[in-house]
């Protein structure tokens, strides 16, 4: 079954930096765009950056142009998310996000369990 498992989560202070990771299994990782999501107490969840199959080309939210980048390694089935000048409006729950189509070629989106980020002094 598809499988999405971030890390990397934590507590940080304004201007530090974080990497999280998103281990991916049960799927053609290769074959899939990858997308972090995050979701802030009382917010809807938004996209914040995706990364295509290959990784040739990403796209980061306006919000973190600059300071987030997305990347991949597909022969280790993982995409990264680096966030550097971390900020406290960056806090909140982030999410690893794959869409697959299924055998009658609908479309599913799969989600990791999250990890928080907390970004406080």
């Amino acid at each position: 079954q598809v499988q999405l498992v971030e890390s990397g989560g934590g507590l940080v202070q304004p201007g530090g930096s974080l990497r999280l990771s998103c281990a991916a299994s049960g799927f053609t990782f290769s074959s899939s765009a990858m997308n972090w999501y995050r979701q802030a107490p009382g917010e809807g969840r938004g996209l914040v950056a995706t990364v295509t199959s290959a990784g040739r080309s990403t796209n980061v939210a306006d919000s973190v142009k600059g300071r987030f980048t997305i990347s991949r390694d597909n022969a280790m089935h993982t995409v990264y998310l680096q966030m550097n000048g971390l900020k406290p409006e960056d806090t909140a729950m982030y999410y690893c996000n794959t869409i697959l189509r299924t055998r009658n070629m609908s479309l599913l989106a799969y989600w990791g369990q999250g990890t928080q980020v907390t970004v406080s002094s």
